[in-house]
């Protein structure tokens, strides 16, 4: 059971990580938060990711409701809930991210004086993938161990986005655009396996049921 556990563990870690990507995000968060200076630019970042945090949780804890109120069973959500991050993981590989931000947020961004809850917690950390992501994980959580391990993802997550946001210009100076695109494949790769064992397992439990 501990093998479980902590494989359980992992996998959802990982998978939280991937789809919320912070790394990816940082040229656009640069180019939003231009006109700030680093102390509203880090104050940008800390409200930015606590917001995203609360808004996966949110959904995590209200994912059983959500699906009971509109008649959705788990494995047609985990169905659906692989493609959308399949089609993610296929945007990663080509080093983009229009998936989660597209032009239309970034002018937006570029416009507002404040850009900490939009675009950057919602859609840039917690978009569509990483809601629909944590709402079939916590499905999956079979026990208050499981729980805790969903929610806990969430929260080092978003620890580990806001002290990316923090270095972010470190880190396009060490690894420049191409190094960030390179990482953003690797990681939708992995996505994308991830995405297909989400449909592998929603396809077995809807034909077992």
């Amino acid at each position: 059971m501990l093998t479980n556990f902590f494989q359980f563990a992992l996998v959802t870690f990982t998978s939280v990580l991937f789809i919320v990507d912070p790394i990816a995000i940082v040229p656009t968060y640069l180019v939003i938060t231009q006109g700030q200076d680093t102390a509203q630019r880090r104050n940008t970042a800390v409200r930015a990711c606590i917001a995203a945090a609360l808004l996966m949780i949110t959904f995590a804890a209200a994912g059983r409701a959500i699906f009971g109120l509109f008649g959705i069973t788990m494995p047609a959500f985990r169905i659906a809930g692989g493609l959308i991050l399949w089609v993610v993981a296929m945007d990663m590989l080509h080093g983009n991210r229009t998936t989660q931000e597209g032009d239309p947020e970034i002018v937006e961004g570029r416009a507002k004086d404040d850009v900490a809850i939009t675009p950057l917690a919602m859609p840039m950390l917690a978009g569509p993938g990483a809601i629909s992501t944590v709402m079939v994980l916590s499905g999956q959580a079979k026990t208050s161990a499981q729980s805790i391990a969903v929610y806990g993802s969430i929260i080092l997550a978003c620890l580990i986005a806001w002290i990316t946001l923090r270095v972010a210009e470190t880190l396009v100076l060490r690894m420049g655009a191409t190094g960030i695109r390179v990482l953003t494949r690797i990681m939708g790769l992995l996505l994308a396996a991830i995405a297909v064992q989400f449909v592998i397992t929603g396809v077995l439990e809807a034909w077992r049921t």
